[in-house]
């Protein structure tokens, strides 16, 4: 079978892209192609903190020993986060315990990180503990954050600038 005329290009950066791979070894991201791997890692160093190993408890640790959960969207797709495909009383339980950190991307380009406190959450939290419990303790299937409400409540933390000067481009 004959390769495509592109193959070429991307045999030239996929040294590039293996060494993006060791990179997010050192930080317990064993994909970056996977899970928003290559995403996760970069707000991990913007943010410099540590990928907590598992699946099942919070994302990310800093310094002073506080967790958070993760989450970033792509607005080229979508202006709402995603949360948990079994939204129950545990789980809101476990999220009212950390903050959150939201990071927004145009693709693949990071345009923003905020943060929120379990305080600016509250409102979620309640609104679906209350549809769990009228809907007889069904989980709730992945219930979304807007955007639009972690910008306007959140803590920005960074921002991109037109051109990162100190980034070499």
């Amino acid at each position: 079978m004959k390769k495509h005329p592109d193959y070429q290009k991307l045999a030239a950066l996929f040294p590039h892209i293996r060494d993006y791979q060791q990179l997010a070894d050192k930080h317990g991201i064993d994909d970056i192609f996977q899970d928003n791997g290559g995403k996760i890692l970069q707000v991990l160093l913007l943010l410099n903190l540590c990928q907590l190993p598992g699946r099942e408890g919070n994302d990310a640790i800093d310094e002073e020993g506080n967790e958070y959960e993760l989450k970033s969207v792509n607005i080229y797709k979508t202006k709402s986060f995603s949360t948990h495909h079994h939204m129950n009383p545990v789980i809101i339980e476990k999220y009212r315990r950390v903050d959150w950190i939201f990071a927004v991307y145009k693709g693949i380009e990071i345009q923003e990180i905020y943060r929120l406190t379990p305080q600016d959450l509250e409102f979620y939290y309640k609104k679906w503990e209350t549809k769990w419990h009228d809907d007889g303790g069904k989980d709730i299937n992945n219930p979304k954050i807007p955007l639009k409400y972690v910008q306007e409540h959140g803590q920005l933390l960074y921002r991109i600038e037109q051109v990162e000067e100190s980034d070499g481009y």
